[in-house]
């Protein structure tokens, strides 16, 4: 069964950078697409970044493109989210999550499981 733990996050300041790691355990990630995800307090949980299963694919959300960055390591069993320019409005919980057997990456999708626990990120001078 696959286990996902998310980690990196922390307090920034506005302007500053983050990278997220969400590693696997339990299972090989090669097979699977991963998504991280956020929610802020009082929001609704939302998309941010999706890296198919090959890495050949990726989809941001509108208010992360230019400055976030999803990748991967299948070697390290463990998907990436490089954070720049971070903003107070950046500030959540963020998750990854995971879906098998597929190389395409649409964030909308209902087929994500296997959530992490979350990593807090803070942004705030």
């Amino acid at each position: 069964q696959l286990q996902l733990v998310e980690s990196g996050g922390g307090l920034v300041q506005p302007g500053g950078s983050l990278r997220l790691s969400c590693a696997a355990s339990g299972i090989t990630l090669d097979y699977y697409a991963i998504g991280w995800f956020r929610q802020a307090p009082g929001k609704e949980r939302e998309g941010v970044s999706c890296i198919s299963m090959s890495g050949g694919s990726t989809n941001y959300a509108d208010f992360v493109r230019g400055r976030f960055t999803i990748s991967r390591d299948n070697a390290k069993n463990t998907a990436y989210l490089q954070m720049n320019s971070l903003k107070a409005e950046d500030t959540a919980v963020y998750y990854c999550a995971a879906i098998p057997f597929t190389d395409s990456c649409v964030l909308s999708s209902p087929d994500f499981g296997s959530w992490g626990q979350g990593t807090q990120v803070t942004v705030s001078s």
